[in-house]
């Protein structure tokens, strides 16, 4: 891939956009150093994400079905929220994980970070594996959320991303940093 490091996208100036609950919107005009056009840009700022790959002890992994309003679904991910003010990648993921599903772990590995879409999104999300997960509470759901909690095995879990129930991308990407998902095991 050939790239210009050498030429930078110049701020020409930047304003706020509406607020929109879960992002702020955010209108920079830029000048593209190859022909040096300007455009309006839109960001959207967000805090930063985490999700959760939960294996259990048996070797099942724990998912998430849920409504999702972008797509009108209801779809198949991984636990997964908002890194809260003042929370590492870590308490979120741990805090998410118990407050969406009721389970707990004390055998964390960090897995990396993703831009969500840097097209637009300014932020990144954090992924983390809990091993040997255990249901230990009730869950706690925001207002906003209705959960099933469901334990897949590798295979069945192959089965719900063949059969397009998980297309989140970053449930994908997270499981894939654990799992080899091209091949049923």
């Amino acid at each position: 891939m050939e790239t210009n490091d050498d030429k930078s996208w110049e701020v020409i100036k930047s304003e706020p956009g509406p607020n929109l609950v879960l992002f702020q919107a955010r209108y920079d005009w830029v000048k593209n150093p190859r022909n040096e056009k300007s455009f309006k840009a839109v960001i959207l700022e967000s805090r930063d994400w985490v999700n959760v790959v939960a294996v259990t002890p048996e070797k099942k992994i724990v998912v998430v079905e849920q409504f999702r309003f972008g797509v009108s679904k209801t779809t198949v991910e991984i636990p997964a929220g908002i890194i809260e003010k003042g929370e590492t990648p870590e308490q979120a993921a741990m805090r998410e994980l118990e407050e969406e599903t009721g389970y707990t772990s004390t055998n964390w590995q960090y897995l990396g970070w993703f831009e969500a879409n840097s097209a637009f999104l300014n932020n990144v999300c954090h992924s983390l594996l809990a091993l040997d997960v255990v249901k230990t509470h009730p869950v706690k759901l925001d207002e906003g959320e209705e959960i099933s909690i469901d334990e897949l095995s590798f295979d069945e879990l192959n089965k719900t991303i063949e059969q397009g129930k998980m297309r989140n991308s970053l449930s994908v990407l997270a499981l894939s940093r654990v799992f080899d998902l091209r091949q049923s095991k």
